[in-house]
């Protein structure tokens, strides 16, 4: 595979430091490397593959070195403003932000479920929203057999989701302190609220595993409702996903489809929790069982590490597809 010349926008925050070590980890062949931050962070230094290099500030210009391709974690404002500034020079841009997963012509993509949608790229890739990856993989089989009629998502989502800020806050919290991020202490706490609260009554965090939901699974006519719960937990995301197909289903099938889904786990005889899948890329499926308060009704408790999988590694897997010509 030829070697690319890559930049890291965001390279020194939580999943900015997590995509430099999926880089490495999925051995990504890269000639030139550049990291990029904001001014606060410029002029740090980082380490890639055993080499140091600068930390620079993110410009207007930065992208006027030859960069194939650039990998966003620094929030919706600077993707929406360098983007399409990368965009121009041909740079393709793979964001991790909410900024650009709803725009028509921007796939939204997780490699083992949509990659094909890669093809219809215009030079900016949308990463989805961390608790969407995991709770994707296991319904994409499930659409395709039997078609969803209705999902009801309750999120658990670890404080790392809201970056350095969340970390510190718990950490804060925990000691008795006063919480300085979030509306409410974290510490021995859940806090039914992620994100801007939206007119509909939803958070944005709902909103979008609705809506990027259905655009993953190109189905518009799933009827979707969603409850993002954040808690005391460091890392990892534990999402419970109720589902309600459309034709009736044999659940030790159910199981052995799963089994087949490249990325994810099935655990049948074990209870999969944050602290079991940190630090791992597989999403992990377990309590998988008939719900018999509806037709053809499912549960399952789906749990990932939502910096890696959930972020980092599946935009470096993102871009090793786009690599490969897929």
């Amino acid at each position: 595979m030829k070697a690319v010349n890559l930049a890291v926008v965001g390279a020194t925050g939580v999943v900015g430091t997590q995509m430099i070590k999926s880089l490495e980890e999925l051995k990504v062949n890269v000639a030139n490397f550049y990291a990029f931050s904001s001014a606060r962070s410029a002029g740090t230094s980082i380490t890639f593959k055993g080499k140091k290099y600068k930390v620079m500030e993110l410009k207007e210009d930065s992208f006027n070195k030859g960069i194939d391709y650039a990998i966003f974690s620094a929030g919706g404002d600077v993707s929406k403003k360098f983007a399409p500034i990368a965009a121009k020079h041909k740079v393709v841009v793979i964001d991790n932000s909410s900024a650009w997963r709803m725009d028509k012509s921007v796939p939204l993509v997780v490699p083992e479920i949509n990659a094909d949608a890669l093809k219809k790229h215009k030079y900016i890739i949308a990463n989805p929203n961390c608790s969407t990856i995991q709770s994707v993989l296991p319904l994409a089989k499930l659409n395709k057999k039997y078609g969803i009629k209705r999902i009801v998502y309750s999120t658990y989502q670890a404080v790392s989701g809201s970056g350095s800020k969340g970390i510190k806050d718990l950490d804060a919290t925990i000691k008795g302190g006063k919480p300085t991020f979030y509306p409410k202490a974290i510490a021995y706490n859940v806090i039914p609220l992620i994100d801007v609260m939206q007119a509909s009554g939803y958070t944005k965090e709902e909103e979008k595993m609705i809506n990027e939901t259905r655009k993953i699974l190109n189905d518009q006519s799933i009827n979707i409702t969603a409850t993002c719960v954040r808690v005391p937990v460091y890392y990892g995301h534990s999402v419970s996903v109720n589902v309600e197909l459309k034709k009736p289903f044999d659940l030790k099938t159910i199981i052995k489809e799963l089994k087949t889904q490249s990325g994810l786990l099935v655990v049948e005889n074990d209870i999969p929790t944050p602290l079991h899948v940190a630090h791992q890329d597989l999403v992990y499926v377990g309590r998988i069982r008939e719900d018999k308060s509806v037709k053809y009704g499912l549960n399952m408790w789906v749990v990932a590490d939502n910096i890696r999988k959930g972020a980092a590694t599946n935009a470096v897997q993102i871009l090793k597809k786009m690599m490969e010509g897929k």
